[in-house]
């Protein structure tokens, strides 16, 4: 079954921890449920170029954390601040409420992110990039920051043809049946002259040994999988090195020809 749920929906409560952090009565759980959906909506398309990998939202009595995961945290804090400050107001009046507080986190290795990277390959193809090639960069750049693997799936009128199809590119392991691996998936779309074509990303960034912090504002301490990252970045490098050279058309070195 692992091939068919959301990855990330598989392991919540195992590995990874609730995107939304509050409790709500049968009354007034569906009004908040809502609001949030409006604030995820309206940041992503607010900030559709600050390289948003997630929102985290926390509610105490009266008062709302809204919690930015980015790679570009200089375009949405502005000069001195005042985009922060401007995206707080119109929060404000979103939520009718007066308390609002935005904290902005930086993720330091954006190509293990699977947002971020889908969010790449996007902007690439409606650039009008080959697809391959914008695939296939993004790829190496994961692997070489450590993935251990990392799949990616594009479907639609690839580039231009008259009936849609799908391609996948694959490399490295993705074990989605194992949950102690910390698999990272998304699913994005690029707008096209010829339509919407949709991306699907999963990057596997090791096995999680250990108890986990469930919080997903908790940055990566030491038993995050990082010993088996170190290990499956050191099997690749030795991978690479073996077979550089042997994927070429022009024949490598094979010997003398009889």
């Amino acid at each position: 079954m692992g091939q068919k749920a959301n990855p990330i929906g598989n392991r919540i409560g195992i590995i990874r921890g609730w995107e939304s952090n509050w409790y709500a009565n049968k009354k007034n759980y569906p009004v908040r449920l809502i609001e949030d959906d409006k604030i995820r909506t309206y940041l992503n398309a607010r900030i559709s170029k600050g390289g948003i990998a997630r929102i985290v939202i926390e509610r105490t009595l009266g008062k709302l954390i809204i919690t930015i995961h980015t790679s570009k945290p200089g375009i949405i804090i502005g000069k001195g601040g005042g985009e922060v400050d401007r995206i707080k107001e119109e929060l404000k009046n979103l939520t009718h409420k007066d308390d609002v507080q935005i904290n902005i986190l930086e993720i330091r290795r954006p190509e293990l992110d699977a947002t971020i990277v889908g969010d790449t390959i996007a902007r690439q193809i409606e650039n009008r990039i080959n697809f391959k090639r914008a695939i296939k960069m993004s790829i190496a750049s994961s692997l070489r920051m450590g993935a251990e693997g990392i799949k990616v799936k594009v479907s639609g009128r690839l580039g231009g043809s008259e009936i849609a199809r799908s391609e996948e590119f694959k490399q490295g392991r993705i074990p989605l049946h194992t949950f102690r691996m910390d698999i990272d998936y998304a699913n994005v779309f690029a707008q096209t002259v010829y339509g919407k074509i949709g991306i699907k990303v999963w990057i596997c960034k090791g096995e999680v040994l250990g108890k986990r912090e469930l919080n997903p504002n908790f940055v990566g301490g030491k038993n995050d999988g990082g010993d088996r990252r170190e290990m499956g970045r050191s099997e690749h490098r030795e991978r690479s090195d073996r077979d550089r050279g042997g994927d070429r058309r022009g024949g490598g070195s094979r010997g003398p020809r009889r």
